[in-house]
């Protein structure tokens, strides 16, 4: 893969407009960049689409405000609606660069709902992308993540499983996209901390700098990791549509066969997506206990008492996987539930279930079922032992008044505690989109939201 010197404004022309677009426009050059070919394609294409820019002020730096009203100036000049959000209140003494990425996108999604718009747009190049397969290399992220780390940032992430953020401009070069904006006589702002390298990021860049081909070599790895990561998602997605089922709500269960399939890298995937589902857990397992748990899981060698003869069990990523003749059953762990306490609305309960309350904020409660009531609304269906739907329910959260026993108060309309898909929850990558759509639909998730980018689909 090598980095496009000119913009390849095309790419412009696969994303679906339809809903508008908010582009986040810090003032430094590939975001302004990316909003001046955005704008011209939009004004030649679809002149009538909803355009938002929208720039965070971090509050990091004494300068921060007049480079947002910078920002504003170059907006009003051309026609564009321009909002500046502050990322206010105190700021972490570690982690900064995550928390402030973290500020970010949630500011810019909340700009982005307020005008009704789903698609946000950011100018993430290719000089960004090689900085960040090898700063994941250099962190040996493929520890817990092996080659997954290092396809990069997807051309399209989908945010809180409702918003997607799209890059457009990873195959462009940042040098391709000043030569814009020096054409245009437009200028830009240079943050001070791209250059600061007690930083992570302006360490590598200084280093790519000096390495001769490092960026095109970074970007040609990054290329293969990301096609090995989506045919792994899709051969992962095809096991659990063969494999997979759910008895009861918060109980998988997979055949007896899924553990010696063929595909053996296929088959540890799968379950490290599911184990991160079922147990409510933002990153998937690490890979080496995966496989040794899969490995667990087969049968013994020919002659040997068949291993579901003799039920297993084992707890990994807050997931008990039960092991008995009738199947292999994933369960969340009943250690360490949520205590009941005020329901919040769209928050996620112990990270497997999404609330949402309509118009009802503050009068709820929300707890797990518990083993005497779950042992009450127990049927065991298709074989499923009595004894593991029962465990299930038991974790399963229920809603209630404030001023109300459990159970007394009826779920209203608009109101649900809705499955989710927890390694996928927050950010959803497109190269992972068959694995999250296919668990999405076992548990009984929201469907996903349409890609932006043509070629893409939840598999």
């Amino acid at each position: 893969m090598t980095p496009e010197t000119e913009p390849d404004r095309s790419v412009f022309s696969q994303i679906d407009f339809t809903s508008g677009a908010v582009a986040a426009v810090s003032g430094g050059s590939d975001s302004t960049a990316l909003l001046l070919l955005l704008k011209d394609h939009l004004d030649r294409t679809a002149p009538a689409t909803k355009l938002l820019a929208v720039t965070i002020d971090h509050g990091l730096r004494p300068g921060s405000a007049a480079e947002a009203q910078a920002v504003a100036r170059l907006c009003a000049g051309r026609g564009i609606a321009h909002r500046i959000l502050l990322w206010s209140g105190r700021k972490p003494s570690t982690g900064l660069p995550a928390a402030a990425r973290e500020a970010r996108y949630r500011l810019l999604v909340e700009a982005a709902q307020a005008e009704g718009i789903g698609l946000i747009l950011t100018g993430h190049t290719a000089d960004d992308q090689a900085e960040t397969v090898l700063m994941r290399q250099a962190r040996q992220e493929e520890v817990r993540e092996p080659g997954r780390g290092l396809a990069g940032m997807a051309p399209a992430t989908l945010y809180d499983w409702r918003i997607w953020i799209a890059r457009p401009l990873l195959g462009t070069q940042r040098a391709a996209l000043r030569e814009v904006l020096r054409r245009a006589n437009v200028g830009w702002t240079e943050d001070p901390t791209n250059e600061d390298e007690a930083f992570e990021r302006p360490r590598i860049r200084a280093a790519l700098a000096d390495r001769n081909g490092a960026r095109e070599d970074a970007l040609a790895l990054a290329a293969r990791a990301a096609v090995e990561r989506e045919q792994l998602g899709h051969r992962a997605a095809a096991l659990i549509r063969g494999f997979a089922s759910r008895p009861a709500a918060g109980l998988i269960r997979l055949d007896p066969g899924f553990a010696t399939a063929v595909d053996e890298a296929a088959a540890v995937y799968a379950l490290r997506v599911l184990l991160a589902t079922v147990g409510g857990v933002a990153f998937l397992p690490e890979q080496a206990r995966s496989e040794a748990l899969l490995n667990r899981l087969r049968p013994g060698p020919p002659g040997t008492t068949s291993f579901f003869a003799t039920p297993f069990c084992a707890t990994l990523s807050r997931t008990v996987v039960d092991a008995r003749r009738a199947g292999i059953f994933l369960r969340r762990e009943t250690r360490n539930l949520p205590p009941a306490a005020p329901a919040v609305n769209n928050a996620l309960w112990d990270g497997r279930r999404r609330i949402t309350l309509a118009d009802r904020p503050g009068e709820f409660l929300i707890a797990p079922l518990g083993a005497a009531r779950a042992a009450r609304q127990a049927i065991a269906e298709n074989g499923t032992p009595p004894s593991l739907v029962r465990a299930a329910l038991a974790a399963e959260p229920v809603l209630w008044r404030a001023s109300e026993h459990p159970g007394d108060s009826p779920v209203l309309p608009g109101m649900a505690v809705c499955p989710v898909v927890a390694p996928f929850a927050r950010f959803l990558p497109s190269f992972d989109l068959a694995p999250a759509g296919t668990v999405a639909a076992l548990i009984g998730a929201p469907r996903l939201p349409a890609p932006p980018f043509g070629g893409h689909t939840a598999g």
